[in-house]
């Protein structure tokens, strides 16, 4: 049934760039229209390394201490430790510590599953801020106003000051500015997680593990939930074998042969409705220096403005990080207080 409504602010997309400015914005007093075109909260990844400035950003939210509850800190002997291994050489090659204060304070390291974080953003909106099965097919300019149209396979027109897209590598309205599609890097990842009925007995510590032409990485999330991952340049064939989880989870254990086996053991554990694979992609430094990344009141944020490959561990970090900073900017349009007063309310003094 068609029908047509009126917002003032409508973000595309209920991932963590889309709910984390939709709360945002609403810790600071403005209404926002949140479209997911699935039926409910959307995971694609199982888990994400959350770094000090994703926890700053969590905080500002009002969702760290509960998240912070819900999953371990990456420390051995009260130090956060990034633990490299060769397997090629089969033996330890670094121990990095992550210690340190800088200006976003202490190091603070976690494994956060995505279902976690995203429940934990959403439970704090009101109701209604989230409006499923609402596929965005069109965006069109309202004459001469800087009013926006956005049209949904369903009929529904809804007319907004602000359009923010939020919705991933895919991404409709960076379509629209006139983004190309992302760039491949030419290597695929490989994710999945365990959740065990007892304890894991792993220490807190992220083991990263080198081998010929591939990284892979093994972490905890909390006491009972493993995440584990593997990058690599695959073969034509092994591309064609990308949408078969079982082929793919036997091609990590070929990989990592030679991982310890009680590391090792949780990937053959995993079953194969919990791996994804999927290849790796960014956007070229050049695009988002020259290119358009808003266009009077439409931007991007998040995978739909910056997609990063896992590296270093900071894309769904720098996603949180766009959203608080562009609902900071828009709460002084709408509101006309001060940045000094908006960031105040955030919780973001000095």
């Amino acid at each position: 049934m068609e029908s047509s409504l009126v917002e003032d602010i409508v973000i595309v997309g209920a991932g963590i760039a889309g709910l984390a400015t939709s709360l945002a914005l609403h810790r600071l007093g403005v209404p926002s229209l949140v479209l997911e075109y699935s039926d409910t909260l959307r995971v694609t990844g199982f888990a994400l390394t959350t770094w000090t400035n994703a926890w700053k950003a969590l905080d500002a939210l009002g969702v760290g201490t509960i998240l912070r509850h819900q999953h371990v800190q990456l420390k051995e002997k009260l130090e956060c430790r990034n633990v490299t291994t060769s397997l090629i050489l089969g033996q330890q090659t670094s121990s990095l510590s992550f210690e340190g204060t800088g200006k976003h304070g202490d190091c603070e390291v976690r494994c956060v599953r995505r279902q976690l974080m995203l429940e934990a953003i959403a439970n704090e909106l009101p109701s209604g801020t989230i409006r499923f099965l609402s596929k965005v097919v069109a965006i069109e300019e309202s004459g001469f106003s800087k009013i926006k149209i956005v049209r949904l396979d369903d009929g529904t027109t809804i007319k907004t000051k602000v359009l923010i897209g939020c919705d991933g590598i895919n991404s409709v309205v960076a379509k629209w500015l006139g983004f190309k599609e992302a760039s491949f890097t030419g290597r695929y990842v490989i994710r999945g997680y365990k959740k065990l009925m007892n304890n894991h007995g792993l220490e807190p510590k992220f083991m990263h593990y080198f081998g010929k032409g591939f990284r892979s990485g093994v972490m905890p999330c909390d006491d009972n939930t493993v995440y584990w991952f593997l990058t690599w340049t695959p073969t034509s064939e092994e591309k064609e074998l990308a949408k078969n989880p079982s082929k793919m989870k036997q091609l990590v254990l070929r990989k990592v042969e030679k991982m310890p086996s009680d590391i090792k053991t949780f990937i053959e554990k995993t079953e194969t409705k919990d791996i994804l694979t999927s290849p790796l992609k960014y956007r070229h430094e050049w695009e988002l220096m020259l290119g358009k990344i808003s266009k009077g009141n439409v931007c991007v944020v998040g995978d739909a403005f910056h997609p990063m490959a896992p590296d270093l561990g900071q894309g769904g970090c720098c996603a949180l990080e766009d959203g608080i900073i562009l609902a900071r900017h828009l709460a002084e349009a709408f509101t006309k207080k001060t940045g000094k007063h908006v960031a105040k309310e955030m919780g973001e003094e000095g």
